[in-house]
Order: C-alpha cells, then sequence, then structure tokens
C-alpha cells in the first residue's frame, strides 16, 4: 500500500504558522444569547468556555458577564499571564485578582434579575450564587453551543491535529505485525504526535486487538497481536488546544470471511454518514444514514453506540449525533461520523474521520487510508 503524500511523515507543526486565534466579539455573541434567554447577566467557569471566550488558558478562572461588561476572576498566579493572554486575543474583559468569584460578581451584578449559572457549577458554590443574586436561571449549553461552530483559526488547529495523527498512524502502521504488543503501539502513536508538535494525545489512545476490539473503548494491554486479529485504532492529536479524532481498522493477515464483512460493512455505513452531512440537516440524519446500513444487514443490535459528537477544544462537544439528535448542522461545524459493529468472541470494527460542515456539504478533515491491511 502507497501512503498519500498527505500522510507522510512531514515536519513539525510550527503554531507560527497558524492564523492567530482572536475572540473578539464572543462575549457580545454571548450577551445577546442571554437576552433571548431571559438572563441579564452570567458566571462561566467550565475551562474549555474560559478560553474560548477570554483567551486565557490559566488553571483558575471565572468568567462574569454582565451589562455592557465582563470580568475575568483569577488569582495572583496569574497576575501576569491573565491580561497578556486577553488582550492577544483581542478580549476587552477586565482582569480582577480576587480569591472569591462570588464576593466579585454580587458586587459587580448589581441589581441584575436574573444571573445565568452553568450546570457544572458544584452545589456548594450554587448556593452562595443564590445568596449573592436576585434570581438564578440554568445555563445549559449556551456557551457550548456558540462554540460548535468553528472559525477559520479554530478549524486550521484542528485540521493540523488532524494532519499530525494522520502522519503519526503512517510512521507506527509498518509496526502492525503479530508479535507487536497493544502498548507498544501505543506509545509509538503517543511519540508520534508529539514529535510533529503537538501538545500531545487527544485522549487515551485506544489500541484494542483480538477479543479487546469487541469493547468499544478497550485500554491498551500487554496483549501481542496474533493472526487473524482485528485490531482498532483510535487516535488524535492536541494543537493549540484543538483536537482532533479518528478510528482505523487493521487485521492481521488474511481476515475471516465474518471479519472481512464487518469491515466491507462497516467502512459502507461511515461513507454513507459522511454523505448525509450537509448544513441544514439533522445530525439524527447522520445517526440514521449510518446505523441503517448495519440494521439492513442484520448487525443493527451490535452497533452500541452514538455515531458522533462535536470536536474542538474538548473531544466531546456539540453537536450530539445519536438516535433522535435534532440538533440542525451549519457550516462551520466540526464532527465525527463514527459507526461501529462489536462481536464478542469475534473482534470488533470501527471507522471514524471528523470533518466540517461545508457550505454544500462536508470536508473530511482525517484522511489516513481505509485499506484494513497493515
Amino acid at each position: 500500500m502507497t501512503i498519500p503524500a498527505s500522510v507522510r511523515p512531514a515536519d513539525p507543526i510550527r503554531l507560527d504558522s497558524l492564523p492567530p486565534l482572536r475572540v473578539d466579539g464572543r462575549i457580545d455573541r454571548l450577551r445577546a444569547r442571554l437576552a433571548d434567554d431571559g438572563i441579564d447577566a452570567a458566571v462561566i467557569t467550565a475551562s474549555a468556555n474560559v478560553v474560548w471566550l477570554t483567551g486565557f488558558g490559566g488553571s483558575n478562572g471565572t468568567v462574569l458577564v454582565a451589562g455592557d461588561g465582563a470580568v475575568l476572576v483569577t488569582d495572583s498566579r496569574y497576575a501576569e499571564q491573565a491580561p497578556e493572554q486577553l488582550e492577544a486575543a483581542g478580549c476587552d474583559a477586565e482582569v480582577v485578582i480576587a480569591g472569591d468569584p462570588v464576593a466579585v460578581g454580587a458586587e459587580r451584578f448589581g441589581a441584575a434579575a436574573v444571573v445565568g449559572l452553568e450546570e457544572t457549577i458544584a452545589w456548594g458554590d450554587q448556593r452562595r450564587w443564590a445568596e449573592a443574586a436576585a434570581d438564578l436561571a440554568p445555563m445549559a449549553s449556551v456557551v457550548e453551543e456558540l462554540r460548535a461552530v468553528k472559525d477559520p483559526a479554530e478549524l486550521a488547529r484542528i485540521e493540523a491535529a488532524a494532519a499530525v495523527t494522520d502522519e503519526a498512524l503512517a510512521e507506527i502502521r509498518p509496526r502492525l505485525r503479530p508479535g507487536t504488543s497493544e502498548t507498544e503501539i501505543q506509545r509509538g502513536i503517543d511519540d508520534a504526535i508529539r514529535a510533529r508538535g503537538a501538545a500531545g494525545p487527544a485522549y487515551d489512545t485506544i489500541v484494542a486487538s483480538g477479543p479487546n476490539s469487541a469493547r468499544p473503548h478497550a485500554r491498551p494491554t500487554d496483549r501481542e497481536l496474533a493472526p487473524g486479529d482485528l485490531l482498532i485504532i483510535d487516535a488524535g492529536a492536541v494543537v493549540d488546544g484543538y483536537r482532533s479524532d479518528m478510528t482505523r481498522t487493521f487485521v492481521m493477515g488474511r481476515p475471516t470471511a465474518e471479519k472481512a464483512d464487518m469491515i466491507e460493512l462497516v467502512t459502507r455505513a461511515q461513507a454513507a454518514g459522511v454523505a448525509a452531512v450537509r448544513p441544514g440537516a439533522p445530525t439524527g440524519v447522520v445517526d440514521e444514514a449510518c446505523r441503517s446500513v448495519i440494521a439492513e444487514a442484520g448487525l443493527g443490535d451490535a452497533f452500541v453506540h452514538g455515531t458522533g459528537h462535536g470536536v474542538g477544544l474538548d473531544i466531546h462537544e456539540l453537536p450530539r449525533v445519536c438516535s433522535g439528535a435534532t440538533a440542525i448542522l451549519r457550516p462551520g461545524h466540526v464532527l465525527t461520523v463514527e459507526p461501529g459493529v462489536y462481536i464478542a468472541g469475534v473482534g470488533g470494527v470501527r471507522v471514524e474521520d471528523s470533518v466540517v460542515v461545508t457550505a454544500d456539504g462536508c470536508r473530511t478533515l482525517t484522511r489516513h487510508p481505509k485499506d484494513p491491511r497493515p
């Protein structure tokens, strides 16, 4: 098999070659959404949401949005870093160094009637905010929905992370032979990802062979590959905070007819799902496109998970791609399409790409060949 030039080992990613990440206008967009929902002020603590709104990447940050102003509350460790990162990202929020965001919020929100809290805020903190605010409202996935549509700079980083993953798998592919252990393969992929300039793997790399491949999220073990094994490799990279996600299935030597049929079926189902990705389509339609192919082959019960999910600052984010999902795809959405079939005693097959929704369909970001022969 010839590896396409696009996935051959390349020079490490240079972050200065990517377009700058800017957050200009994001807080204004959030404020407009809050107004639509009848929320006067908001408390943002989820780390990915804080980064997306302000550009601040420290471990302790709370964003308070009210009226025409916004405040980032952090501690003295970030007294220099926080203003620098906000200025570089184009965020005009004020930086306040304080140990108690609730006290800052009580002062800044003033007579705000309704304060929105993210659902991830701990119960104890919710009680303190209830004492400091006139009224509280749940703010379910508001920032996450805004984050779901990526701008060109975000897409550039996701695409770079996808290219890194393609190249890392191309490097390790000649080592996919009987006698090599799952953990050796995992280490090889993770090392290759870092060698290409990524911060590291996007999640715990999955390498599952033989009977382990029948478990969708199996952890690598010291099991060595054996002739006839199905082998699932699920890997991604992080480039400047943004992630990629890809799965390929291989077979060690000549597969049985059953395993060959599984590979062909899942590959065909995945292609049907990708073909269904287009602006205006509900994500449930993408799921159904994959699921119907597998169900028609009599293996619907062996497809035990959703078809996909959004990818960005988090490895699992909006939109969700599962049965009955109603989120409407828009240009700039990045999502995975990853049907799978898992049969105990035989093994599993999963094929996954990350794709970006375009004006007239989608573009595939992960491009490593799907040929199951190592």
